[in-house]
């Protein structure tokens, strides 16, 4: 469909050193799920207690949008992007004290901080690849920009569980047996683990925003917006922003709700014992997810990016229902296969629906990242239909639902108006 080039030579340092930041917050995205347990063990916090490290993260994710776009309009995405890195780098520096001291409410903090970063680079570099190059290859810039997330999500649980847990395991007996103080040694052990690898994290950002910093970025259309442009909810009367927003909700929850009972269905479906499911198919996924990033990215010069959608989206349902009703190893590759599928649905999804929208282009990609709240929404009511059940099964048909409206969306997207209510 498309023989321009994706990247255009004048825009390559400036794309590169921007792709990085879609690493930076898809490490931060998956150390985060490998804390979820960890947290359980070193702090001697009950499961609901340590899920709060999801909340405080998404949170992070849902406050960050709005105020960046508004910084955006001001000072423009170069700065916007330093911002986000520089607070990236404060939350992940604050891990070191806190796993230090064992002090939960810190940890907390300095998710919810890393989140609020990780939310301003997702509002300004998102955008900034869309407008980075001819916006008939917007699309499938994106997309491979977004390929450099699909890499964290296989690197991250790698380095992430080699570097956080220390494979020291004991039972409830054995931790019974010893005295206080040896639990209370192993436990700060444990606690200890999590400052290094932070305190890296914090380095590379740094790094990375001085990089940033010291490169000239070419100026490009709605770099500065002139204030007095009016409410960002204004930009909310396009149909293509509300259905893009609706969409996104979906998928995120879709793609947040396969990942986090992978390893339970497993079990269910082919008697996969847990470590197995971990190690092998949820890595499994995530490679899927990542190889359908390039290949998605690729594909997008030959076929239109909602074209592509709409089949991928098609491919997903049917998956789906095939996990939900067949059982055994069956169901659970396709459940694996759907990863590749989903890859390039986030970027497609984002670019389709900043289409054209000049000087409104920030606050649309603001309420496009408000839509990753869709991963604190979809997973529970997974879980929710899967203990009323009694089967895990049972809740793949939200999967279909979600992809069904991913689709309606690509399917209606070319007949959007770009100013229409």
């Amino acid at each position: 469909m498309n023989k321009l080039p994706v990247v255009e030579r004048r825009y390559l340092v400036a794309f590169a050193l921007t792709a990085t930041l879609f690493f930076a917050w898809g490490l931060a995205s998956q150390f985060n799920d490998l804390l979820l347990h960890h947290f359980q063990k070193a702090l001697d916090i009950s499961r609901t207690r340590a899920s709060l490290t999801q909340f405080a993260f998404y949170i992070g994710y849902f406050c960050a949008p709005l105020p960046a776009a508004m910084i955006i309009r001001r000072i423009g995405y170069k700065k916007t992007i330093i911002i986000g890195l520089a607070l990236y780098a404060i939350g992940a520096f604050l891990f070191v004290p806190a796993a230090h001291m064992r002090v939960y409410w810190i940890f907390l903090a300095a998710l919810y901080i890393i989140a609020i970063g990780a939310g301003f680079l997702e509002t300004s570099a998102n955008p900034y690849i869309t407008i980075l190059g001819d916006p008939k290859t917007a699309s499938p810039r994106l997309n491979f920009a977004q390929a450099f997330n699909g890499v964290a999500t296989v690197l991250g649980p790698l380095v992430g569980g080699y570097v956080i847990f220390s494979g020291v395991e004991y039972t409830p007996d054995r931790i019974a047996a010893m005295t206080p103080q040896a639990v209370d040694a192993w436990r700060a052990g444990e606690a200890a683990t999590v400052g290094p690898p932070y305190l890296v994290l914090g380095v590379l950002m740094v790094v990375i925003a001085s990089a940033i910093a010291l490169t000239k970025y070419p100026p490009l259309r709605s770099d500065v917006t002139p204030e007095g442009s009016g409410s960002p909810f204004q930009v909310l009367r396009h149909r293509r922003v509300r259905y893009a927003v609706l969409a996104q909700f979906f998928y995120v929850g879709a793609q947040v709700g396969t990942w986090s009972l992978l390893v339970d269905f497993a079990h269910e479906a082919a008697n996969v014992p847990e470590r197995v499911g971990a190690q092998v198919y949820l890595e499994a996924t995530m490679i899927a997810f990542c190889v359908g990033r390039f290949f998605g990215a690729w594909l997008q010069r030959y076929i239109d990016p909602a074209r592509q959608l709409m089949l991928y989206c098609a491919c997903n349902a049917v998956l789906c229902t095939a996990a939900a009703t067949l059982g055994g190893q069956a169901s659970l590759i396709a459940l694996v296969a759907t990863s590749f599928f989903m890859s390039v649905m986030f970027p497609t999804i984002f670019a389709l629906g900043l289409e054209k929208l000049g000087h409104e282009t920030e606050f649309a990609s603001s309420f496009i990242v408000m839509a990753i709240s869709g991963a604190a929404v979809i997973p529970p009511l997974m879980a929710f239909v899967a203990d009323h059940t009694g089967a895990l099964h049972w809740s793949l048909f939200l999967l279909v639902f979600c992809y069904l409206v991913v689709l309606g969306f690509a399917w209606m997207a070319p007949k959007l108006g770009h100013a229409e209510t």
